[in-house]
């Protein structure tokens, strides 16, 4: 089953998967046009999931969440229940910044994991059926009751993730946000700044502030968060582009290709031409 809305107006657009064989994004290539923010949820056995080319345990009753540009497919994509939307369809709007499409749980490549208890399964069924509903009523208001629902699957889902994310110790909301826009600032410079004092710079803080406060929330250090969002859009472009590894190692902003080739293998324990032409992992089943 695959529903989808789309406002003509703003090209705003939602859509809803259940049971549909195939699911999956590849957004350097065949979904380079839609781009998609998702919540899926495994009501399932544990299974697979590839993001970016690596493998990921997908454990049964269980969420995850991904951004408009990561790639991923699933092991059994039937067995999965999801949510994709893009800006246009819910940032059009002021909301709080923890729960926009660039709040808590899109705010990093990152991906959370978020266990359910029965409670919160039996809430996601209930939306997901009221879901299938409203996307089933095609009357005036079926546009604002799909927003409405939306907004509630997501704050819905960042509490649930919080609760797992945040320190025991309440810390002032101040802290809590700096380390979101951290991660915001990551993805938007990783590229060309590898350098943590240039994010601690913009934050208004010095590295060492800004390294003892991802250790209170017990997060990576900031310069492994760094080098991980490398190692990511890396291993993405070699898995799923034909672009040279001259051209991607000026894209991540090295300007020598042995250096890039050193601090792949570091990172992966094989150089970038080895990874490249490993076996790839089938997009559906195994």
């Amino acid at each position: 089953m695959k529903l989808k809305l789309r406002e003509g107006n703003t090209n705003g657009e939602l859509l809803f998967f259940k049971e549909e064989y195939g699911f999956g994004r590849l957004p350097l290539t065949r979904d380079r046009f839609e781009k998609y923010f998702t919540i899926a949820w495994n009501p399932n056995e544990n299974q697979t999931i590839i993001i970016d080319g690596a493998e990921y345990d997908f454990p049964k009753n269980s969420l995850v969440t991904l951004l408009f540009n990561q790639s991923f497919s699933f092991e059994n994509s039937a067995g999965i229940v999801a949510w994709q939307f893009n800006r246009e369809f819910y940032c059009i709007i002021d909301h709080d910044s923890e729960v926009s499409c660039v709040g808590f749980l899109f705010s990093s490549t990152d991906h959370m994991f978020i266990g359910l208890s029965d409670q919160a399964q039996q809430k996601l069924q209930l939306l997901s059926d009221v879901f299938i509903e409203e996307f089933k009523t095609a009357d005036k208001i079926q546009n604002e009751m799909l927003l409405v629902l939306l907004k509630r699957l997501i704050i819905y889902t960042t509490n649930l993730a919080k609760t797992g994310y945040e320190p025991t110790k309440k810390l002032p909301d101040e802290r809590f946000h700096t380390v979101r826009k951290f991660n915001l600032l990551v993805e938007a410079n990783f590229r060309s700044e590898h350098a943590v004092s240039f994010y601690a710079d913009q934050l208004c803080k010095s590295p060492k502030t800004l390294s003892n406060l991802f250790a209170i929330f017990n997060q990576k250090t900031p310069s492994q968060i760094i080098q991980e969002r490398i190692m990511v859009e890396a291993r993405r472009l070699l898995y799923y582009t034909d672009r040279s590894i001259k051209h991607i190692t000026f894209e991540l902003g090295f300007e020598d290709v042995a250096y890039f080739s050193n601090f792949f293998k570091k990172n992966m324990g094989v150089s970038p031409s080895e990874f490249r032409n490993s076996p790839k992992v089938s997009n559906e089943g195994k």
